[in-house]
């Protein structure tokens, strides 16, 4: 078995790899040649225990990623098996894992949902998942300009200027949430508010939107006016929103969407449905985090790290 940490996985796994790796693995998901199982958590008064399994066939391979959060932060790795033998092949750290694949999911959606002249960003949330949300998009769309809104002014203005560099396009930070939404392309948000922070009623026409930060129903980053002006509504596993996507909880219980409305971004890849039928329209990518994208890209590193001899090899 390979034990391989964060510091190895940062050395093999790129944005571009990821971007492939999990569109890939989305149109497995839609062809119905892998299983993805929506994430199960359990809990003790100190800590929770959140896990997500998926397998395929023509991939190979089968894994989990699982995390615990605490007091003391949040833990993540992935178990990686073969596919045949069911042999344990690695163990893996899996927090840049998690927010590269995250980033990538996006990146897809927006490359099927965005207008392909999309080219001004807004985004909420200066922390880690919003860096490679940003990252992610940079790498689909010839973005030109980006605005940044959090709540602490050294926190975004940090974001802007670490984040010009590496997506090598200019990033600026706004003192207004309004902002980061008015007039833009393409709107972000990667946060941890449990109350909404995009209003719907600051979006122009033509806006592409991707919802990354709640996957609690108890959660809403966007609020129901920006889930109502939304023409084509596309989410990573339609099972596991039911569960997880707070964002819908109030215009699916005022009527408003319906369950039929929203598609899977798989299906949109295979062109079974459009992301984007008009430029006028808005449209939405809620996304929540699955394991058949945990799985593939963790396959993928550990590949890599094999090939370029990096972890630590010990009997199983």
């Amino acid at each position: 078995m390979l034990l391989l940490t964060e510091d190895d996985v940062r050395r093999v796994l790129t944005m571009d790899m990821a971007l492939e790796t999990v569109e890939a693995a989305l149109r497995k998901l839609a062809l119905d040649e892998a299983v993805n199982i929506p994430r199960t958590r359990c809990r003790t008064d100190h800590c929770g225990l959140h896990v997500l399994s998926a397998a395929a066939k023509t991939l190979g391979y089968l894994g989990y990623k699982a995390y615990v959060d605490s007091r003391r932060g949040v833990q993540f790795h992935v178990a990686l098996y073969d596919g045949r033998s069911g042999g344990l092949l690695a163990l893996m750290q899996a927090d840049y894992l998690g927010q590269v694949r995250t980033g990538a999911a996006s990146g897809i959606a927006t490359e099927y949902m965005s207008r392909h002249d999309s080219s001004e960003v807004g985004i909420f949330g200066s922390g880690k998942q919003a860096r490679t949300q940003l990252q992610a998009v940079c790498a689909v769309r010839k973005i030109l300009r980006a605005q940044v809104y959090s709540p602490n002014e050294e926190n975004r203005r940090r974001f802007a200027m670490e984040m010009s560099e590496v997506c090598k396009t200019d990033v600026v930070p706004v003192p207004r949430p309004e902002m980061a939404a008015e007039d833009k392309d393409i709107v972000i948000t990667a946060t941890t508010s449990r109350e909404p922070v995009l209003n719907g009623h600051w979006l122009a026409e033509g806006t592409h939107i991707n919802a990354v930060g709640s996957n609690y129903l108890g959660k809403a980053e966007i609020d129901a006016v920006a889930v109502r002006r939304a023409d084509s509504i596309v989410v990573d596993s339609k099972e596991q929103a039911r569960i997880e996507a707070g964002d819908f909880v109030q215009p699916l219980e005022d009527g408003s969407i319906h369950w039929a409305d929203i598609h899977e971004l798989g299906q949109v890849i295979v062109g079974r449905y459009t992301g984007r039928a008009h430029d006028a329209d808005v449209t939405l990518f809620k996304s929540l985090g699955i394991g058949i994208e945990d799985v593939a890209v963790a396959a993928k590193v550990y590949e890599k790290a094999v090939g370029a001899g990096l972890g630590k090899k010990i009997e199983w």
